[in-house]
């Protein structure tokens, strides 16, 4: 029976020879994740086992990761005691894959897991926030579940009742312009499907464009294939998938794609020609809302944010440092910056970026998701606008339903830093890069 990759990966997870969409199975985990609302999943947790001890009761300490990455550091005494409990909790369990609030090995989820090695081609991943999408690019199955669902993973090392998704084809052809990228392709895709166009389906990446691509700009697709409903997005893995796992993540042991058979059947195929592409914004107050860059140019920002697990990266900085250096941010604009990791903050300061945001005025903070979701550093004030490189502006999602966000790639976001108003990085930088 021919199957996508998703149908492949749940097949072999569920111990099946083969299923097909709209079949329901509770696949074997392989990597379950959660980040400060463990606090949440442990108490669920607890439940289960209510009334009995509970030396080590997680069905494999060695397949979960905890990530202090969304109130880093604390912000508050309940955030501080919640991050004592989840320390108490996953010391007493074993859980190795834990990372603090340190300066080494910090950062946030969705870069930890990849750059550590701990998500591999075939993989069943589970996760306690809406974005564990990211992991498809290394060519998992990776979704986003509840914390009750996560507590039942915890004790049975599977998914309960898992309906298998279709699968919409998406086949990227053609090399991008200067200043054009991942993030401009998955706004384009978003707003060409719509924010429930994928609703419980897999976006399946191929073509050129993708194969071309870098595995830090697969992460953007996958991390935004949930704006479009999907369930999931995979980049089945291949040569740059092995390179990154092998050169960037330190994996030695064997790497093994899941492929799609050539017949599989998938419910769309959506083509997309990137060689046309130009910069897309979405605009308030949802990620579906894209407009080329040409149709809102000139609008009046006061705040840029550059970072979180969508456009936190090395590359993503470099770009930006590039249109910035010698530069300043306009008066009357802030400039937040947060890198992805602690591993990229460091990379980052050996490469002189940091030095050229600070001195053009932006503020380089530590890596975390505070200022994506408003709820720890950076929120906006009333009527402000914020330009950002994070993937949802829902009313409200930076920290007050009065202010206005539109989501742009890095390239944009820079340009956009150094005039105050939302502006094309071809037109304004070509001169300078």
């Amino acid at each position: 029976m021919s199957m996508t990759v998703a149908e492949k990966i749940l097949a072999r997870a569920a111990g099946l020879p083969s299923v097909k969409a709209g079949d329901v199975v509770e696949p074997k985990v392989d990597l379950a994740m959660s980040h400060e609302n463990a606090a949440l999943v442990i108490n669920q947790f607890l439940e289960i086992y209510k009334g009995t001890p509970l030396p080590s009761r997680i069905w494999d300490p060695s397949r979960v990761a905890v990530i202090f990455d969304h109130r880093v550091p604390a912000e508050s005494p309940k955030t501080a005691s919640n991050h004592k409990k989840v320390r108490e909790f996953v010391g007493a369990q074993g859980v190795g894959k834990f990372h603090d609030i340190r300066g080494d090995v910090g950062g946030i989820c969705h870069q930890i897991l990849p750059e550590n090695g701990y998500v591999r081609p075939g993989y069943v991943v589970v996760g306690t926030d809406s974005h564990t999408t990211s992991h498809g690019a290394l060519g998992a199955f990776a979704f986003g579940i509840g914390a009750t669902e996560m507590a039942s993973v915890w004790a049975l090392g599977s998914v309960l009742n898992v309906e298998v998704p279709t699968t919409i084809k998406v086949v990227v052809t053609g090399r991008f312009k200067k200043f054009v990228g991942p993030k401009d392709l998955i706004l384009h895709l978003i707003g060409k499907l719509s924010a429930q166009g994928a609703n419980f389906k897999v976006l399946e990446f191929h073509g050129e464009t993708i194969r071309n691509m870098s595995t830090s700009g697969r992460l953007v697709l996958c991390n935004m294939a949930v704006e479009a409903g999907a369930t999931a997005g995979i980049v089945p893995a291949d040569e740059e998938t092995a390179r990154y796992l092998r050169e960037e993540a330190g994996v030695t042991d064997p790497i093994e794609p899941v492929l799609p058979d050539p017949d599989a059947a998938y419910e769309s195929v959506v083509e997309v020609k990137v060689s046309k592409l130009q910069p897309q914004i979405a605009c308030p107050h949802t990620v579906d809302n894209v407009k080329p860059i040409d149709q809102v140019a000139g609008k009046k920002v006061n705040q840029i944010v550059i970072g979180s697990c969508t456009n936190g990266r090395l590359d993503d900085l470099a770009m930006a440092a590039k249109i910035m250096k010698g530069q300043k941010v306009a008066q009357g604009t802030r400039m937040l910056i947060f890198p992805a990791s602690a591993k990229i903050y460091r990379q980052a300061l050996g490469k002189g970026y940091v030095g050229v945001f600070m001195q053009a005025g932006a503020v380089v903070m530590n890596s975390g998701c505070g200022p994506c979701l408003g709820i720890h550093e950076g929120a906006l004030g009333d009527g402000e606008v914020a330009l950002s490189t994070t993937n949802r502006n829902f009313k409200g999602r930076m920290g007050n339903p009065n202010s206005e966000v539109y989501l742009c790639s890095p390239a944009v976001a820079a340009a956009s830093a150094i005039t105050g108003v939302i502006t094309d990085p071809r037109k304004k930088q070509a001169s300078q890069v």
